[in-house]
This record gives C-alpha cells, structure tokens and sequence, in this order.
C-alpha cells in the first residue's frame, strides 16, 4: 500500500493483501526556534509547544470525546497519545517524532464513525516560523514504521504561514469500512476548542 497522499485525497485503509490497516499513529516532528543574538553573535532557542489531539464522534457528528495532552487516552484505550512535549527539538533534527497518536481501528466504540486528527500550536508560534514542522501518518507503532500515507510538510508549506491550527486528517466508517481523509487545512482557529467545532461544522 504505497500511498503518499495529497492533500484532500481519500484512500480505502485496505492492504495489497487485501487485509484492512488498524493499527495507525500520527507522528509530529518540529524544533525550537532559533533567536539570534544582537548583531548576529551568540542566539538562544524559543521552546515550541504543538498539540496533536484526535476527536471522536458518534454518526450524528457530535463529540464522543477528544484525545490530547490532558487526557491521553480514550475510555476504551482505542486512542493513545504519547505526552506532552513542551520544546520541540532543542538541538537540532533528531529525526523522531515528538508527539505520537496511535489509533486501533478495531478497538473504537461501535457508536464511533469520525476520528480526526488536528494541531494546534498552544503558544501562538506561527506555523511557518517552527524549524522543520511536520506531520506523517503511517501504519505501525511508535517505534515502527511500516507504510507511511500522509505527509505534510507544515514548515515549508506556504498554506501554513500565519496560521496556529490545522485539520490534519480524518478516518471516516462507510457501510462498515474505514477510509481516510488527508485534509491537512490549516484554520484560523487559536484553540483546540475552536479547531474541534471547524472539524464539526466543515469537515465531517
């Protein structure tokens, strides 16, 4: 299954096996913002704190619960987030994820249709400002990617500039299947309350 989505495109989560993908993670890597010092000598580094959240709803569009950094895992442990990281990377690209969102497909409520993954930048720091942001959404685990389909590339994506908030995807059920959604539309949104009602009104 090597999809490497564009944005708004739609994919089945079936396998070239024909077995259906269930274990996904949201992977978001980003850095600290460099500051330079007076005059060009010396600099400091500007934490940077991204939140990915994933909000579930039933097949009425209303909100079963979210999942973000005040509450890391759904009631049925279908949904886990890997914790808060308030900095970002301060010493450059270590080429890990910094915050991770797994999702078992099949441990979802039987009520629940929509998952979807947005990011919120809690500070304020303008999207187009934070040092290699992205996002990739891959079957595996934490520690294991097996086939990434969805990148974005938030720091060089002109789109993102000026923005703190985005939709970043959602997972849908139709007659009994999951399909996926690459939405990866930023909002003008300032809250991850805010983000959670667009994704309600526009993108379910």
């Amino acid at each position: 299954m090597a999809i490497n989505l564009e944005k708004g495109q739609r994919i089945n989560l079936q396998k070239d096996n024909g077995s259906k993908l269930q274990n996904i993670c949201v992977g978001i890597n980003w850095g600290a913002i460099e500051k330079k010092g007076l005059f060009g000598i010396g600099g400091s580094k500007e934490a940077v704190d991204l939140d990915a959240s994933c909000a579930l709803f039933n097949g009425s569009k209303q909100l079963e619960e979210v999942v973000y950094f005040g509450n890391l895992k759904s009631k049925n442990g279908a949904v886990k987030h890997s914790g808060d990281d308030l900095t970002g990377d301060m010493g450059g690209d270590d080429g890990l994820d910094n915050e991770v969102i797994t999702l078992d497909l099949s441990q979802l409520s039987p009520s629940t249709e929509y998952a979807a993954f947005v990011l919120n930048s809690f500070r304020g720091h303008d999207f187009g400002k934070i040092p290699f942001a992205s996002i990739r959404i891959y079957e595996g685990t934490p520690k294991r990617v097996n086939e990434v389909f969805a990148k974005y590339d938030i720091a060089n994506g002109a789109n993102f500039a000026g923005h703190v908030s985005m939709v970043m995807g959602v997972f849908y059920k139709r007659n009994g299947e999951w399909k996926f959604n690459a939405i990866g539309e930023p909002t003008k949104d300032k809250k991850l309350e805010e983000t959670v009602k667009t994704v309600m009104q526009q993108y379910l």
